[in-house]
């Protein structure tokens, strides 16, 4: 398995659209919830300028069923 590498959250909210997933509607919190069609959810931290920590983004993949070399792949298009 591939470490996986330190991103923004920009670069995670990106891939995850990428895989068909959008924001679900929440205001005034510093964490996005998206959801997906077929009823995957997960939530995202936004704190800008700073690095979403390897084992959040693990878990992150977890709850969506991406494998980190998916993620990987995805993120370098």
């Amino acid at each position: 398995m591939p470490k996986l590498p330190m991103i923004k959250d920009r670069e995670l909210i990106r891939v995850l659209k990428q895989l068909g997933f959008f924001e679900h509607a929440e205001s005034g919190s510093a964490h996005l919830v998206f959801a997906h069609a077929d009823g995957r959810r997960t939530v995202v931290s936004r704190h800008q300028g700073k690095d979403i920590p390897r084992g959040t983004l693990h878990a992150i993949l977890r709850d969506i069923g991406v494998s980190p070399e998916e993620f990987v792949r995805i993120l370098r298009k």
